[in-house]
């Protein structure tokens, strides 16, 4: 009865963390805030496929929502993908546990469980990336601890689905996979884990390798987006509890009133159990923490690779790979005694107490489209001269450009932080822009561009057809095709993996009839004892 009580204010425990954290997507509206702008139908576009006038970075997440946006809502997509992720690491995080507790030769502890759920989801990196719109990035993080629990406990199978469904973005994709590979039992697993990585990249790799787009981003990019320092810990203390966004408008305001030294007074206590957690997990917290550490200390070393390596992009925003610490953050917190969880639980809750109220900022909103040039464009390359990659929405906030997203739109690109220039107008942008300042409209449809749309006003537009046709490279739908298959096939084998334990754990268990009866266990010398009384 007691077990089954426990179990329950765990399971109670987790939805509430996840609900906590997610309950403003319950609202109606488009989702909109800063990087997150997901439309009901978002257009189908060579750039949903990765394969625009940008970096590949939010394929194949894009092409995903606007697939499925022609039957569905494709904002209400996003937010149960979300709602799933938050629930699938508080629970990973319980998995996790109890392979940690199990390979550490310690008990059952509820407040270890706790406080492991706590950590994983209910973190600084996990909420200052939902405020920053990186909704898919917090989807992979919350995944990570499910991939180490699934690698851990000899199931690749399972850990393989996990590195799938992380790999909706980019950054995702090699976290879970390093997250697996570190934690696998097995070369072979290792290996496959390997494997399964790389086939889940592809959407972004192959756009990436093909993209002319490399030399728009800056090497300053990197000194912009490095971690920031919280109140009174530093940027050093700030790391160890996984906050340090470089935006700080992205953090809670508990965070700037000083309560980041709970994070640091967390990862003393996690400290604690160290030697009882796996070597993998211990490995990735060290690289996690380093490689951040490292893009605030020589963010001119980081910006030469971001700026002359193609797909060197993705490590500019250096704080992100704090997130590999994620797991072996909650592995420790699962070893602690309880005395010690109960602590460390406290500590993750305090570190971002307003966290519940600070995401009342992802409340969905109406995002004004003129449809009829979306009816319009039908499809074509639409160029808007002096239209910026940024929008804001009525309450000011900034935004991605929905028409970037409700269009097949050439974009510029061109990003400035904190006055700061991070990212140049892409080539085909510049070209256009020069072609219609010429009026040449000739060559605006040599490069693609069937649509120039001129603001009139805030709402509504002056079309110029210049004659060029749709165009949908086939490249995108089979790269998405063959990623969707991936995670069928994936699925399959976990469904037909857990299936075999299942059938190899009823052989292996003793039956209580028949010819196996000898099989059954004899009772221990207490219970003997106390059913003889019970016949006396």
């Amino acid at each position: 009865m007691a077990k089954g009580i426990t179990r329950a204010l765990l399971i109670a425990w987790a939805v509430l963390l996840a609900g906590a954290l997610t309950h403003p997507l319950a609202a109606p509206g488009d989702l909109a805030l800063r990087d997150m702008l997901v439309l009901d139908t978002p257009g189908i576009s060579n750039a949903a496929f990765g394969l625009g006038d940008l970096p590949a970075r939010n394929a194949p997440q894009d092409a995903v929502l606007a697939v499925v946006g022609q039957a569905l809502d494709a904002s209400w997509v996003a937010r149960v993908i979300i709602w799933s992720a938050a629930l699938g690491g508080a629970f990973g995080a319980w998995w996790l546990a109890a392979v940690t507790r199990s390979r550490a030769g310690l008990g059952q502890s509820a407040a270890a469980v706790a406080a492991a759920m706590a950590v994983a989801v209910w973190n600084p990196f996990a909420v200052e990336r939902l405020l920053q719109g990186q909704w898919s990035l917090v989807v992979a993080a919350w995944l990570l601890p499910l991939v180490a629990a699934a690698a851990l406990s000899g199931r690749p199978w399972v850990a393989a689905v996990a590195v799938w469904a992380a790999s909706l973005t980019p950054t995702g994709a090699l976290t879970g996979g390093a997250v697996a590979v570190a934690a696998a039992r097995s070369g072979r697993a290792r290996a496959g884990l390997t494997l399964v990585t790389a086939l889940a990249s592809l959407p972004w790799v192959v756009p990436g390798v093909l993209s002319d787009a490399h030399g728009t981003t800056l090497a300053g990019s990197a000194a912009a987006f490095a971690p920031r320092a919280e109140r009174f810990v530093g940027t050093a203390g700030t790391l160890l509890g996984l906050g340090g966004i470089w935006n700080a408008e992205a953090v809670p305001f508990s965070r700037s009133a000083g309560f980041a030294v709970f994070g640091v007074a967390l990862a003393v206590i996690l400290a604690t159990a160290w030697p009882r957690v796996a070597r993998g997990l211990r490995l990735l917290v060290i690289i996690g923490l380093g490689g951040a550490a490292v893009s605030w200390l020589a963010p001119d070393v980081l910006g030469i690779i971001v700026s002359d390596v193609p797909g060197g992009g993705l490590l500019r925003d250096g704080h992100k790979l704090v997130m590999l610490a994620l797991p072996g953050y909650a592995a420790l917190a699962s070893a602690l005694s309880p005395r010690m969880a109960v602590a460390a639980l406290a500590c993750a809750l305090l570190q971002i107490p307003d966290a519940s109220l600070a995401v009342r900022e992802l409340a969905p909103v109406a995002v004004p489209v003129d449809e009829r040039l979306v009816t319009k464009a039908d499809g074509r390359d639409v160029f808007i001269p002096g239209r910026a990659a940024l929008a804001r929405r009525a309450d000011g906030e900034v935004i991605v450009d929905p028409y970037a997203k409700a269009l097949s739109l050439v974009e510029s690109g061109k990003l400035i932080v904190d006055g700061r220039p991070t990212d140049l107008d892409s080539p085909r942008y510049a070209a256009a822009d020069k072609a219609w300042a010429a009026g040449d409209l000739g060559q605006l449809a040599a490069l693609g561009v069937g649509v120039v749309a001129v603001p009139e006003d805030a709402d509504s537009f002056r079309v110029v057809e210049t004659g060029a046709p749709a165009r949908l490279d086939p490249l995108g739908p089979a790269l998405l095709g063959a990623w969707l298959l991936l995670g069928a096939a994936l699925s399959a084998g976990c469904v037909r993996s857990v299936r075999a334990a299942q059938r190899t754990a009823g052989r292996s268990s003793p039956r209580s009839s028949g010819r196996h009866a000898a099989g059954r266990s004899r009772p221990s010398g207490g219970a003997e004892r106390r059913r003889r009384a019970a016949r006396g």
